[in-house]
């Protein structure tokens, strides 16, 4: 479900238009404190599902250490990109086209849920939830805040402490770690700020 149908495809569009400026501007971030705190959750050769993997920087830090990897992204030049990158295919895939069940034991979603409304990301929460085992380990990111605003073109969707707690909570199956608030790691964004949320699963979910 979407409040504007053709919202997907407007940021799909942007992302194709920008997607080599996007990966030089992302994929050599330092995302190590982030990495530390997802990975201890993951036992040995855990298998990882980058959801919205945009450069395909994740994809790769995880696979160099032993990780089973699986990515995907909508952007069909975001995947071409990634997939040179990672060293193995991408999919190419909306986040409501997800058909993943019980099959992972950790969710990274960095960054890539912010452009879908709050009824979306309902939804694509329980398809994220679903795709996980039983103990799995999701980790997300979003632009702190509450509501919505625009930014060339395209729509982004805030979340705070408050509504991080909200959305997991129409979500039983699925308990909050942890919640924390970080600075953009980009030089130009350093001003603006992300809520991370580390959630475990602890009981199987219904088919979103």
């Amino acid at each position: 479900m979407t409040t504007d149908p053709n919202q997907h495809e407007v940021t799909r569009a942007f992302y194709e238009a920008n997607a080599k400026r996007y990966f030089n501007s992302t994929v050599h971030l330092n995302m190590t404190m982030l990495y530390t705190a997802f990975l201890a959750y993951m036992p040995t050769y855990a298998s990882i599902l980058d959801a919205g993997c945009g450069s395909g920087r994740d994809s790769f830090y995880f696979a160099s250490r032993g990780y089973q990897v699986t990515a995907f992204d909508y952007s069909p030049s975001m995947v071409k990109l990634a997939s040179g990158l990672i060293g193995q295919n991408v999919l190419q895939l909306l986040f409501q086209e997800m058909d993943f069940d019980n099959q992972f034991n950790g969710v990274w979603a960095c960054s890539s849920l912010i452009h879908l409304d709050l009824d979306e990301l309902k939804e694509v929460i329980s398809k994220l939830s679903r795709a996980m085992v039983v103990d799995g380990v999701m980790y997300a990111s979003f632009k702190y805040g509450s509501g919505q605003f625009e930014r060339n073109g395209i729509r982004y969707y805030q979340l705070d402490e408050d509504g991080a707690e909200e959305l997991i909570g129409l979500h039983p199956e699925l308990n909050v770690i942890r919640i924390w608030k970080t600075s953009d790691l980009r030089p130009d964004r350093s001003d603006e700020k992300w809520l991370n949320l580390l959630v475990r699963k602890t009981g199987q979910t219904q088919q979103a």
